[in-house]
């Protein structure tokens, strides 16, 4: 049942970047031509935001695919980290995109541009239909995986810029204002750096195998502490094994002849119940070991 509710995923994610990006790589050509024929940078410099998205979906989507290849001889965890470095390139992807953003308004502070606002208003409303669309694909998984994540937030920023477009040049068609442009496009800049930087500071960890932030090790720890004839835990390590999979290593001190085959399969099982770990591998070392193990000082790894 597992395997089957995992493969329902990844065939579910799949489809979901395929359509992401069919529709935005749309969205950058109907952009970037109207943003040519009529004058407006604001289009280009979106349609140019769009391709990188397009780029960073094929990215995400093509190391969530290699992710459930199965392994090799050489690569015995197969390709399942490539989603954690996935995630780490689109947080880099969007902010370098959040800094072209704010590099382009500042400029346009000091010099503002007129823009037809008319052809730009249509597009962008249909770029904020297609973003919003493509983004609540991703919008259950994203909860979990962070790849997935990764995705959701680079299609929200996108409907976010568009719409900061279509309010722009409405106000700026009845107004004048032409600085309205650059100040919201900065705003909403300043919005993608917020999420951009939990995204980059979360990937990070776990590409540096932290433990993931949905699981507390003291209570991981407590609880092989507190399981029967166990008298000391060491060695613990917790980490990422991809965006949606946990692995755990342990050493568990235990009187000779204690441990039976089916304590270590319980123990795998209730790793997974409560705390979501899916990989779990127990060492059992003799509570009467002529020397103490190597591995047991905090300090060691």
């Amino acid at each position: 049942m597992g395997h089957s509710h995992e493969h329902h995923h990844s065939e579910t994610d799949a489809r979901a970047f395929l359509v992401g990006v069919i529709l935005n790589s749309a969205i950058v050509v109907v952009e970037a031509f109207y943003g040519v024929v009529a004058h407006s940078m604001a289009l280009l410099a979106d349609a140019g935001h769009n391709l990188g998205d397009v780029l960073g979906l094929l990215l995400a989507g093509g190391a969530t695919f290699l992710a459930h290849r199965r392994p090799t001889k050489r690569r015995t965890y197969g390709y399942r980290r490539l989603t954690l470095l996935s995630a780490l390139a689109n947080g880099i992807f969007l902010l370098v995109a959040t800094g072209a953003i704010a590099w382009e308004s500042i400029r346009r502070l000091s010099a503002p541009e007129a823009v037809a606002t008319q052809p730009v208003i249509v597009v962008a409303a249909i770029a904020v239909v297609v973003n919003t669309a493509s983004a609540l694909l991703f919008l259950r998984a994203s909860e979990h995986d962070l790849n997935v994540r990764a995705a959701f937030l680079h299609l929200s920023g996108d409907a976010g810029i568009a719409l900061a477009v279509i309010v722009a040049s409405v106000v700026m068609a009845r107004t004048g204002w032409l600085r309205l442009d650059p100040i919201l496009s900065l705003t909403v800049a300043g919005l993608i750096l917020v999420s951009t930087w939990s995204l980059l500071r979360r990937s990070m960890n776990l590409v540096l195998d932290a433990v993931p932030e949905a699981i507390d090790i003291d209570q991981v720890r407590s609880f092989l502490a507190a399981l029967p004839h166990v008298r000391e835990v060491h060695d613990l390590h917790v980490w990422a094994m991809s965006t949606t999979e946990t692995a755990l290593t342990a050493h568990l001190v235990m009187p000779g002849n204690s441990c039976e085959p089916a304590f270590l399969w319980g123990v795998c099982g209730e790793l997974h119940d409560r705390f979501g770990i899916e990989h779990s591998t127990l060492q059992v070392e003799p509570a009467d070991a002529p020397q103490p193990c190597r591995l047991a000082p905090d300090e060691r790894v």
